[in-house]
């Protein structure tokens, strides 16, 4: 399971066709935004080792256009000046698309835990809390504040860092790679820095200053993968710690985050379907929290500010997808909301980010990227519609109000640089080395037909010479649930598949969010099927395209994804050769009905609650995995599980597995000497954490469970791989 007066006038209304719509001033009488991480290109002299969690999107955090249309042609390369060593002034955009002009693409690894602040850089060197100058962010010559070796922990790595605006403390949260619980440290920033004080489990967090310049530190407190609890402590002379806020109904969880321009903390309360939004006055902390708009069952909301006007992206009113509202800071009720921009059908909002004289609005419309430019002060809007190949952002963190820098990348392409700068009105890209994937592959985007006629958008990656593709070895991504999309970040193993003439499938199924809440809405509860019926039309467009067959077609999944490919797996198995799952949601039945479990309230909104619902019941039973296995032919399955993962209890995995091979055995004595049972396969691995993506181990062991079941050599595609990640 799983765990942002007048706006847009007459020139969006004669805009060409686009993907948001301005609306008239008007009232409504009716009843990610998350973690700035400063992501960036680091490079080194050794190859990718780790990638460490991207910002969370505001749709990661809900589970869950233009009056000029430009493409991708209208991106302009940064053009390459007379030859000048880098100057102190030089933005970093600047200095990073120097670097990647002189350096080869493969040699980089992705730096997500960093922030500027004042004059320097905060971030994690070797094991250690540290910070430079600004200008010296990519030398050695940097400040040691804290090793992480103090904590006593296994491989530790620094998941997130906030600076007090005065940069007396820091604060970091640090976490290792096989769990999921996490220290705060706060270091004393001084000739001699030294922790201050740390805080076990913590979810989110930001500083604030008091009226009389004191630095107050706002933090949430996770128990059991619930976040209930709001703190506030003070350190130095006034050390305090005090709880400051409760959340009483379990099926919430509460996160922290600060508005860009640092004018208001903002308590989020939400589950999947619902939030509630508290305002902390960044200027008088210890004031008693504002309500924007109390809770409405179905009604998600995020709040950014900007010159004493909130920025509210909600879904309230129809239809129910995210739409932009605003209203002034002291009347921020809903009644007083103005809608002035929505988005066109089959648009997911990734994320905003807000600027000085601009709103920047990422998004997905029909499976392909766009970048909404909005100027707040001449009411313009501009679309960019970016390049085809791009399948995600990376956004990053900027104080700079003249540019918004951000990344795209794809599952077998590395992170690029872009970076819109609002004086010229333009994209511009980083150039220099051009990874020769972009010539050496091709992305397709198709549309299978579901049961009930649906489109349900596919990508596809290949390489641009394979001949005969129905001959070639396919592997089916799906998700499918929490409104969340289909993972689709650079991975290297993805990317040495597909050089080794592998075919690549993303099925973006009902469930997941890729075309925005109704997508999510139409596959969850007891439209759950959707998303199966949408897998199973996914993969037989594939074969009658032309793209691999079924005796080399494979399926993966991680987590909740799990009960759409174990679900096909016992409806129809002959579609497939092989499967892979990673920590796999597998019992949703039983699961469900344990309310011990840390996270059951939680996702009722998503699977049901078959304890007190005889119709969620029974409907649970029609699609859970674990409960339809039967004796038939099966394609091989490899499970990676973990030992001590509280999302998914490792209990039901084996239990699955344990059936799965009782009915594997069953029909091989009913099928004669010459039946080829499936392999079995379940890979325990140590820890507590619910996903390891990066695990050289659990790569290998699924790349070759793979290239054996379906009788191929890997020598090939484990020497690719050795160019991005050392085993």
């Amino acid at each position: 399971m799983q765990q942002k007066s007048k706006l847009f006038l007459q020139a969006l209304k004669y805009s060409i066709p686009h993907l948001g719509k301005c609306v008239q001033k008007q009232h409504l009488n009716h009843c990610n935004f998350a973690d700035h991480y400063y992501s960036r290109i680091k490079l080194k002299k050794y190859h990718l080792t780790k990638c460490l969690q991207s910002k969370p999107k505001i749709s990661e955090l809900a589970r869950n256009i233009p009056s000029r249309s430009f493409s991708c042609k209208d991106i302009l390369p940064i053009k390459q000046e007379n030859e000048k060593p880098l100057s102190e002034n030089m933005d970093a955009f600047e200095k990073v698309r120097t670097k990647l002009e002189t350096q080869p693409q493969e040699e980089y690894e992705i730096i997500n835990a960093e922030v500027k602040h004042g004059g320097f850089v905060y971030y994690q060197e070797g094991c250690c809390l540290v910070r430079s100058k600004d200008e010296e962010a990519d030398s050695d010559n940097y400040e040691v504040l804290f090793n992480l070796e103090e904590l006593k922990l296994d491989q530790p790595f620094i998941d997130c860092i906030r600076v007090a605006p005065d940069e007396k403390y820091v604060a970091a949260k640090i976490r290792t790679e096989d769990s999921e619980a996490s220290t705060c440290i706060v270091v004393k920033l001084s000739d001699q820095p030294v922790m201050e004080a740390s805080f076990p489990n913590v979810s989110s967090f930001e500083w604030v200053k008091d009226e009389e310049d004191e630095d107050v530190l706002f933090y949430t407190f996770q128990r059991n993968l619930r976040c209930h609890d709001v703190y506030r402590a003070t350190f130095g002379e006034n050390k305090r710690n005090e709880r400051f806020y409760t959340e009483k109904d379990p099926s919430y969880f509460v996160f922290l985050y600060l508005t860009k321009d640092s004018r208001f903390l903002t308590i989020n309360i939400m589950n999947k379907t619902t939030s509630e939004v508290w305002l902390i006055d960044g200027l008088s902390p210890w004031d008693p929290p504002v309500l924007i708009q109390k809770r409405i069952h179905g009604v998600l909301y995020y709040v950014e500010h900007r010159d004493d006007e909130l920025y509210i992206l909600t879904n309230v009113g129809e239809p129910t997808e995210f739409k932009l509202m605003r209203t002034a800071a002291d009347t921020p009720a809903i009644m007083n909301w103005d809608l002035f921009f929505t988005m066109k059908r089959n648009t997911k909002v990734v994320d905003l980010d807000m600027f000085k004289d601009h709103c920047v609005l990422f998004l997905k419309h029909s499976n392909l990227l766009y970048v909404n430019v909005i100027g707040l002060a001449d009411d313009s809007v501009r679309s960019l519609k970016l390049p085809p190949w791009a399948c995600g952002f990376i956004m990053d963190t900027n104080s700079d109000p003249k540019n918004c820098p951000f990344q795209l990348c794809s599952p077998i392409r590395p992170p690029k640089y872009y970076t819109y700068k609002f004086a010229e009105g333009k994209l511009f890209e980083e150039t220099g080395h051009e990874d020769p994937i972009t010539k050496t592959s091709r992305v397709l985007r198709l549309e299978a037909k579901s049961k009930d006629g649906r489109s349900v958008p596919m990508t596809i990656f290949h390489k641009t010479d394979s001949e005969d593709l129905q001959k070639k070895p396919l592997l089916v991504h799906v998700y499918g649930a929490y409104g969340m999309d289909l993972k689709m970040n650079f991975r290297p193993e993805r990317r040495a598949l597909v050089d080794d003439g592998w075919i690549l499938a993303y099925c973006h199924v009902r469930g997941g969010g890729e075309l925005g809440l109704q997508w999510h809405a139409d596959g969850r509860l007891t439209k759950k099927l959707n998303g199966l019926a949408d897998l199973e039309a996914c993969i037989k467009t594939l074969h009658d395209q032309g793209f691999s067959q079924p005796s080399l077609t494979t399926l993966t999944a991680f987590s909740a994804g799990g009960v759409l490919v174990g679900a096909l797996c016992n409806s129809n198995p002959e579609l497939l050769r092989a499967v892979t799952m990673e920590a796999p949601f597998l019992d949703v039945l039983n699961t469900m009905m344990d309310t011990t479990l840390p996270l059951t309230l939680e996702e009722l909104e998503e699977w049901g609650n078959p304890s007190s619902d005889e119709k969620h019941k029974n409907y649970i039973k029609r699609y859970c995995p674990y409960q339809n296995i039967k004796p038939q032919h099966y394609p091989s399955v490899h499970i990676t599980a973990y030992e001590n993962d509280e999302r998914v209890p490792l209990k039901g995995i084996v239990n699955y597995t344990e059936k799965l091979k009782e009915a594997v055995t069953e029909h091989a004595k009913d099928s004669g000497e010459g039946y080829q049972a499936p392999n079995i396969i379940l890979d325990i691995q140590p820890g507590g954490n619910h996903v390891i993506e990066d695990s050289h181990k659990k790569i290998t062991a699924q790349i070759k469970f793979l290239y054996e079941e379906l009788g191929l050599d890997s020598t090939g595609v484990f020497e690719t791989l050795k160019k991005y990640v050392k085993f």
